[in-house]
């Protein structure tokens, strides 16, 4: 197996061609990246933004360049020696009329040869919830007809540009009376006749007859536990595997399959011992990855986590949060944030899901001849469901892990003073399999839905509910971070990196991803707002002020309320450019493009006082015209005011960017580079984040043989300093492969004034010794004076070459920091 030494994420699509990634390369031979890491390549829908609505899983798109493209994408990348990680999408299709598979599902039904490719539930009519309103008054206001399919000429429901394919056997040898109908009665008596029914969209929540990825309706769950359904829908990747022009896979959303170890083994059987494989996993605080999965690691959004630990102010969080509250006046109790948000997806979001699990196990009761009530199962499972800590459990049909019976134990002990203990128990019998033989068959349904459900669940009022209400500070609001108050410290963090180096030294180690909700530039500036959380609540409070005209007043409150006030000046914090002027009026036209959609999804995403489903037109554009006139260059006062408050914030953000960046490309973990990231990604969440970046002056800026000029202040306003150091320190990891896969990962210890300001640790193996001394919580810190770092015998009596500066340190059982700039990274490397 090949192991990367770092990719590069490269999104596909929005005018990413594979052509356009061939001409790419050369800059990343330069930049030192060993791996090109794509997304999803296959046929998706039509205008796909991101490709994982894949509608043919055994072609690739035209639209990248067909497979033509790839093979010349291949080619290019095996003459620069650059290995391919593809992103695969197993647990998901598109539920789209471009879908051929789909298609024939909803023209055959059951008799399908694909019926049992897609997870649905066959004990009623199929579901299509692509309806505008309900299906009598589509079909009252004329939206509905009969019309031939514009492919076979074959009957079929149209609704707009839909063409729905109706079952042979209710037209054959009378289409041309099929046809010919025009009556809204013989309509809606054609579609009764169907297998599936249109329903209106926003009935999926309760009435979906198929599991979909998340809330997403447009995608439906598919079988690959069926070896058959594996094999029709890997065909094509294990082509590219086997050829050579694939080496490693990334498994998207790996806990949303039935039996993710066993796909995982049967992946890892029909692509090789030589690919490698890491999964989508939101790993919790000290969840380990089964150890029976095959795989290299997870793709790292857990080292985001880490890294928190490692640049926040842990002695003054607590007085942000405090000056929120004050703000708000209101108590930012979390942990009831958390359990309203997930009461809201089990009672409505998922209400659906929920039914389907309730009718599973009240039929596990009956034939169990067990005297439990619905309503008594229904309090016991949603408690079970509102109380899991993690993303799911991974029972099998051979029987539940260690490691997931203690789990199940852990959540009735949460919830035992919540429902009967005796239901309580029984679902527990059911999730480990304790259950006669005559109940097996339904119980493992429920197995496996649980476990399917629990994950969406975490998920949705997690990443997508709590942590767009809660604003206190956004920064740690991040895909696979902790969202319960908790102590940061370095400690913490230097135990999760030997953890790493034990558990998953091959894994992915990402700092932004297309899924993240703010780039890791952004975050980074963010993190320094815990150093001077007095300061932040003293802007806050003089930019409402200036803005106070522009709140408007509703019924149900101020628009923005306080909490939403607080939540635009840090977002907007995050993601002002580094060289943005308040008077340029074309830069704060393109910032406002990008920020206005941003605001909106926030809105909707909190499902407080609008929604997807539900949006308060009113209440939306009230907030929308607020953070509209944040940006107007009519706002001067305003935009002065936050443009020079802010720059503090500015220069310690670059200072935690550049350390985050050495931790990355240094720790245990293989440096996973998003598109743009190298240089400086300020920027939202999707689709903000999808964009591309200006690959031509990424190309332009790099000079890979160049020292970072840490004195130039345009060069860390470009991104210049962070995109020098990471080629370096790529180049050095291509040099030095053994070292960052099996060297010791050692924390080093200062002492003196400034301890605190330092993070610093060692790497070695039998030939390399690689020191790291890192700033960190520079808001206020001038200088390393009176600090010095304490050597163990291993390290010292050597000389060093320190790789950014090229000078020569000669060390001996000390290294003082007095001389050396408080801003910089310090890297040494001995042989």
């Amino acid at each position: 197996m090949t192991i990367p030494s770092a990719t590069y994420r490269i999104q596909f699509r929005n005018g990413m061609t594979f052509d356009r990634a061939i001409a790419l390369l050369p800059y990343l031979q330069r930049l030192g990246i060993s791996h090109l890491y794509a997304s999803p390549i296959f046929i998706a829908t039509r205008d796909s933004t991101h490709g994982y609505d894949v509608t043919d899983a055994n072609e690739i798109d035209p639209a990248l360049g067909g497979r033509a493209g790839f093979d010349r994408l291949s080619a290019a990348l095996q003459q620069a020696n650059l290995g391919l990680i593809l992103d695969i999408v197993p647990n998901h299709m598109a539920a789209s009329l471009e879908n051929a598979w789909w298609r024939d599902v909803i023209e055959h039904g059951e008799d399908s040869a694909y019926a049992r490719y897609f997870d649905i539930d066959w004990s009623r009519r199929l579901t299509l919830p692509f309806l505008g309103d309900d299906f009598d008054r589509v079909l009252e206001n004329g939206e509905i007809s009969v019309k031939p399919h514009p492919q076979t000429g074959h009957p079929a429901l149209a609704y707009y540009d839909s063409f729905y394919p109706l079952h042979p056997a209710s037209w054959q040898g009378r289409a041309d009376e099929v046809l010919a109908i025009e009556d809204s009665a013989e309509i809606a008596d054609l579609h009764q006749q169907q297998h599936w029914e249109l329903i209106n969209w926003r009935d999926a929540r309760r009435e979906l007859s198929y599991r979909r990825f998340f809330e997403i309706t447009g995608l439906v769950g598919v079988r690959v536990e069926d070896q058959a359904v594996f094999d029709a829908s890997h065909a094509l990747i294990l082509e590219l595997v086997h050829s050579g022009a694939v080496s490693g896979l990334r498994v998207d959303h790996v806990d949303g399959l039935a039996d993710p170890q066993g796909y995982l083994q049967r992946l890892r059987q029909a692509a090789g011992e030589d690919c490698y494989i890491t999964v989508e996993k939101i790993l919790a605080e000290g969840e380990p990855i089964p150890p029976e999965w095959p795989i290299s690691g997870t793709t790292g959004y857990e080292f985001i986590a880490a890294l928190s630990h490692a640049l926040i102010d842990d002695a003054q969080i607590d007085a942000l949060h405090l000056a929120y509250e004050a703000l708000t006046e209101e108590r930012n109790d979390v942990s009831a944030g958390l359990r309203a948000a997930r009461e809201l997806m089990v009672d409505r979001n998922f209400a659906g899901e929920f039914a389907r699990l309730l009718a599973l196990a009240t039929g596990v009761a009956g034939s169990e001849q067990r005297n439990f009530g619905e309503a008594e199962l229904h309090v016991a499972l949603r408690e079970m469901l509102i109380a899991f800590p993690v993303y799911r459990t991974y029972g099998r049909p051979a029987g539940m892990p260690l490691a997931g019976e203690e789990l199940l134990q852990q959540v009735l002990e949460a919830v035992k003073f919540s429902a009967s203990p005796g239901a309580l128990s029984f679902l527990q019998a059911i999730l480990l399999g304790a259950v006669s033989e005559h109940s097996e068959q339904q119980a493992a349904e429920f197995r496996a839905r649980f476990q399917q459900l629990t994950g969406p669940l975490m998920a949705k009022s997690v990443e997508d509910t709590l942590f767009f209400r809660n604003h206190a500070f956004l920064a740690i609001n991040e895909v696979g971070a902790e969202p319960l108050p908790h102590p940061f410290s370095v400690a913490h963090f230097h135990q999760e990196m030997q953890s790493r180096l034990l558990n998953q030294p091959d894994a992915l180690s990402t700092t932004s991803t297309h899924d993240t909700k703010r780039g890791e530039d952004a975050r980074a500036r963010l993190y320094t707002l815990s150093e001077d959380p007095a300061l932040w609540a003293e802007n806050v409070t003089r930019w409402r002020e200036i803005n106070q005209g522009n709140v408007v007043k509703l019924g149900e409150g101020p628009a923005p309320e306080p909490a939403v006030e607080w939540m635009l000046y840090q977002a907007l914090a995050g993601v002002w450019p580094t060289t943005q002027l308040p008077t340029d009026a074309s830069g704060l036209n393109a910032l406002q493009t990008r920020f206005l959609p941003f605001v909106e999804k926030a809105l909707r995403e909190a499902k407080l006082r609008t929604d997807w489903a539900n949006g308060d037109e009113s209440y939306e554009k009230a907030v929308l015209d607020y953070a509209r006139h944040l940006l107007s260059p009519e706002n001067q006062t305003f935009l002065a005011d936050f443009s020079s408050s802010i720059q503090p914030f500015m220069a310690a953000g670059l200072v935690n960017s550049l350390t985050q960046t050495v931790i990355k490309l240094t720790a245990p973990g293989m440096p996973d580079i998003y598109q743009g990231s190298e240089a400086l990604d300020f920027s939202l969440v999707d689709p903000d984040n999808r964009r591309e970046p200006d690959f031509a002056k990424l190309e332009q800026q790099l000079d890979s043989d160049a020292l970072p000029d840490f004195a130039q202040v345009s060069d860390w306003l470009s991104g210049k300093v962070k995109q020098q150091v990471t080629a370096r320190l790529l180049h050095l990891r291509l040099d030095k492969p053994q070292l960052f896969r099996f060297g010791d990962y050692q924390p080093l210890f200062a002492r003196g004034a400034e301890a605190d300001h330092v993070i610093a640790y060692a790497r070695q193996d039998s030939d390399t010794i690689l020191i790291v001394v890192l700033p960190r919580l520079v808001l206020k810190k001038l200088d390393w004076a009176q600090t010095s770092l304490l050597l163990p015998e291993s390290l010292a009596h050597r000389h060093y070459r320190d790789l950014l500066s090229g000078k020569t340190l000669p060390l001996s059982e000390q290294l003082s920091l007095d001389h050396l700039s408080h801003h910089a990274p310090l890297v040494l490397v001995a042989s």
